[in-house]
């Protein structure tokens, strides 16, 4: 397992988030992730 640091553009603002993965994880999948967790955060 490795932790990801990801910067993802929401609503024209950047945040960044973390993703704990597995190494051999494609980066698309990772950046599904961090989208996901950042509107689920911050989708008000």
């Amino acid at each position: 397992m490795i932790e990801v640091f990801v910067t993802v553009n929401f609503k024209e603002r950047n945040f960044h988030t973390n993703v704990i993965t597995e190494k051999d994880m494609p980066w698309e999948k990772i950046k599904q992730i961090a989208e996901a967790q950042v509107k689920k955060q911050w989708d008000i």
